[in-house]
């Protein structure tokens, strides 16, 4: 009798495991696995050096100085990767009104459908912004290579931070686009089964 129960419990738990979809293809797990290694060594290196910020200050009485620009470059990877594997997972934020309060049918799918085409649209205007924004960061301020954006203290290059963005929103766009397809996909094709 505890066994049938314990199966029945793995099994449940295996159904809500794998309703986040893992990557199928190579391309999206090797992109996602980055990505998280990504996220994870700039989450544990934002907790080491402020964690080490802290104790100087407070401790030492001391200033661990140019920190906050390695924390500023950490947490814009952390941010934007984060992103990109949340529209993977199709858990990035959003307002799911559609999906909460209209039945199934017809004009619900249409309505996804017009929802996934504004995320597309406005997810690309902004990776336009982010490649211009990189640009600016990789070939300085005239498009010559001269006078690169640097940082105060490190002298770190601001594209560093600035291609976070790119490639964040980048990603964001392409898995938006794939759930714009897959949408289109089940408002006129249906679901098969």
């Amino acid at each position: 009798m505890s066994d049938i129960k314990s199966e029945d419990a793995c099994a449940a738990f295996s159904e809500c495991v794998s309703s986040v979809d893992a990557p199928k293809n190579i391309v999206d797990r090797i992109v996602i696995n980055l990505f998280s290694f990504i996220c994870f060594f700039s989450a544990a290196s934002l907790t080491l050096i402020i964690c080490v910020a802290t104790f100087f200050r407070y401790i030492l009485e001391g200033n661990l100085y140019g920190y906050e620009e390695w924390v500023k470059f950490l947490a814009f990877w952390l941010y934007f990767m984060g992103a990109a594997i949340g529209a993977f997972n199709r858990t990035h934020v959003s307002a799911d009104l559609v999906n909460a309060y209209l039945p199934d049918g017809v004009l619900k799918k249409f309505l996804i459908v017009v929802r996934n085409l504004i995320t597309v649209c406005v997810a690309s205007l902004f990776t336009w912004y982010g490649y211009e924004f990189f640009m600016f960061g990789y070939m300085g301020p005239l498009g010559t290579g001269i006078a690169i954006p640097t940082t105060s203290v490190w002298k770190i290059p601001m594209w560093i931070g600035y291609l976070s963005v790119f490639l964040g929103l980048l990603f964001m766009v392409y898995y938006f686009a794939r759930d714009l397809v897959l949408s289109l996909r089940d408002l006129f094709v249906g679901e098969k089964g």
